[in-house]
């Protein structure tokens, strides 16, 4: 049976609004341990995603000012997004052919229900590989 993506992803994301300041999503990934936010509009459907790594290059190195540009000025929009019941080799396509490393999980209309990661994907699929092994070892803060 194939393994799906509910299985390996990680519930309950954390979710910001376009509205919100850049400097307060860096402070909520910060309080989560976290390097990625799904930005969803009033409805709470899943308009873009903004990484610690946006951050850096389109705010901090681009000479604006975090604590008044806007999250919707930096995030990544058309989202690459999967069902919960899709399967993982669907994730690793779509990682590999967007070359990208997140991949949120909605489902009734764009709600964001959990986020699955290349670590995620490596850890179910291979947990003694490199990747499976850093991906399980607790973050060094």
């Amino acid at each position: 049976m194939a393994m799906r993506v509910k299985d390996v992803m990680t519930k309950n994301p954390v979710t910001v609004r376009g509205s919100d300041t850049v400097a307060s999503v860096a402070k909520k990934m910060a309080e989560h341990d976290i390097g990625d936010v799904l930005v969803c509009d009033d409805k709470d459907c899943l308009v873009g995603i903004v990484t610690d790594r946006d951050i850096v290059v389109r705010t901090i190195s681009q000479g604006k000012d975090p604590a008044t540009t806007c999250v919707s000025d930096i995030a990544t929009r058309d989202v690459e997004a999967l069902k919960p019941d899709a399967e993982v080799s669907e994730a690793i396509d779509a990682m590999r052919d967007k070359a990208i490393r997140r991949i949120p999980v909605v489902e009734n209309g764009q709600k964001p229900v959990g986020i699955v990661s290349l670590g995620d994907v490596a850890q179910a699929r291979d947990a003694e590989s490199c990747l499976g092994q850093i991906s399980a070892a607790p973050p060094n803060n």
